[in-house]
């Protein structure tokens, strides 16, 4: 009986897995041969395809895939904090001053606005604009503790995304696609970079009170490997030992523990044997060996009792200062992306009352200023990029139907992803620098317009990779972050 002809008998009582088929005929000649093996063309399809994605995976899926890899060209940045102010922040109100709504203040602006919902006259912003810095960029008086800073960011005036609605949004924003599961950014740059610490998580998520919208569909990992995933923690409380339930095995010693998971591994061990290159189960089998790893190293890592009082003071007290400090630690510890969110739900999405934007501004503008300030003093700046933005802007006009507070001047604003503003610091990027604008009253953008997909074009860039060559193969497809378009912008870089 031929080779060919002992493996067709193995198939068919089920003593031969078909990847077990094609590893032991090897992959050339077992695409040729498995079509006659499988006997339909059906089955055929499905094993050329079986062999083109197999070939396709990268090569780290069979060693550590949190290891260590270089990028396609040097980097300008090595680790990413991304601010997320969820629920689309209003850039008339934040970074992008518009005198000309004060003329047109409860007037109809002279053109027409297309937005998700009728909206009513100009508003202006409430709040007061001041320069800051040897640039003097102008910054809203709610984030003064940010502007200081101003000298250090590149402030993008002219964002566009696709969709005035949140969830579409917020996917487009951490995933480059609004509607089909993609990898997150954080996923991305895991899987392309690795992470330099073996004992945390390479991809972290603080979201204070719960999920955001979308929930962890904004940190997944999609079609990439599942060890790629970020790990969400809700900073709420102080007590390192509350922030990851169940870091401290009470039952077991050490070296129980080892001797426990060295066992289970190799269950595991003659598990995968038999069924090679399965994802969920090399997730699987990492997670415990990360879980066990990060017993020592997590608890020093999210323990801020070490920390000088003057810094702890400069964070400030609540949990907007915590996570900022939190990703302060993280970072200087080798954590690749860091992702804080600034609470459930969409907490900046005003409205009924734009002034509510103070309020918010006030829980988290101390901190930001004592991250960016941190970071520069400990020469962590120039190597981590730091991103704050939400997923889309807010409208120059009133909310209809308006709702009247107190004397009768606050109001809040529709969703608008048109034109916004964001802004980056560190990692590669010009400091003290204004990119794109919006029209004279901040309803779209109208210079240098930055796509979203624009916008991960550069951070990939500033972490050393080119967004078109940086791929994953699934499904007989070659995907990436930025789909099928996006460009550098090369204007913001330092």
């Amino acid at each position: 009986m031929s080779e060919i002809e002992s493996m067709k008998r193995a198939l068919a009582a089920g003593l031969l897995s078909r990847r077990e088929l094609l590893e032991r005929t090897g992959m050339g000649l077992g695409a040729l041969a498995i079509g006659q093996l499988l006997g339909d063309s059906s089955s055929s399809a499905r094993a050329a395809e079986i062999v083109a994605e197999t070939a396709a995976k990268p090569a780290i899926a069979a060693g550590n895939p949190l290891a260590v890899r270089s990028p396609h060209f040097p980097a300008k940045a090595k680790h990413v904090i991304h601010l997320f102010m969820n629920g689309g922040p209003s850039h008339v109100d934040t970074f992008d001053p518009k005198p000309s709504l004060l003329k047109y203040a409860g007037k109809d602006l002279p053109f027409h606005l297309s937005t998700e919902r009728k909206t009513g006259t100009a508003f202006p912003s409430p709040f007061a604009f001041q320069k800051y810095g040897q640039s003097g960029i102008e910054v809203s008086e709610i984030f003064p503790h940010t502007a200081r800073s101003i000298d250090d960011i590149t402030v993008i005036r002219s964002m566009v995304a696709d969709i005035p609605n949140h969830e579409p949004s917020c996917l487009l924003m951490n995933c480059g696609e609004a509607r089909l599961p993609r990898p997150s950014m954080g996923s991305w740059l895991t899987y392309g970079l690795g992470t330099e610490n073996q004992n945390l998580p390479g991809f972290v998520v603080f979201c204070p009170g719960g999920m955001p919208t979308v929930g962890r569909q904004n940190w997944q990992s999609a079609f990439l490997p599942g060890v790629f995933q970020g790990t969400s923690i809700d900073p709420q409380t102080a007590d390192p030992r509350e922030l990851i339930e169940d870091l401290k095995n009470r039952h077991s010693t050490t070296g129980e523990q080892r001797r426990q998971l060295d066992f289970l591994a190799e269950l595991n061990e003659q598990h995968r044997r038999q069924r090679a290159g399965e994802p969920l189960l090399d997730a699987r089998i990492q997670s415990f060996e990360l879980a066990y790893r990060m017993q020592t190293e997590a608890a020093a890592a999210f323990d801020t009792s070490d920390e000088p009082q003057h810094i702890l003071d400069m964070y400030g007290p609540g949990v907007q200062g915590r996570q900022m400090l939190l990703a302060r630690r993280l970072v200087e510890r080798g954590v690749r992306f860091v992702q804080l969110w600034h609470g459930a739900g969409q907490p900046w999405d005003s409205h009924d009352d734009i002034q509510d934007h103070r309020r918010l501004a006030t829980e988290c503008d101390q901190a930001i200023g004592a991250l960016l300030t941190d970071l520069k003093q400990r020469g962590l700046l120039d190597e981590t990029l730091v991103i704050w933005g939400g997923e889309f802007g807010r409208t120059p006009t009133v909310e209809l139907p308006a709702v009247v507070l107190n004397n009768g001047l606050t109001k809040g604003r529709d969703h608008n992803h048109y034109g916004f503003s964001m802004w980056l610091a560190g990692g590669g990027v010009k400091g003290g620098y204004v990119h794109g604008a919006t029209d004279e009253f901040g309803f779209k953008a109208v210079e240098n317009k930055v796509h979203v997909h624009d916008l991960h074009a550069t951070i990939l860039h500033l972490l050393g990779f080119d967004h078109e060559k940086f791929t994953y193969r699934y499904a007989g497809r070659d995907f990436r972050l930025t789909d099928v378009s996006g460009r550098v912008v090369r204007e913001i870089l330092a």
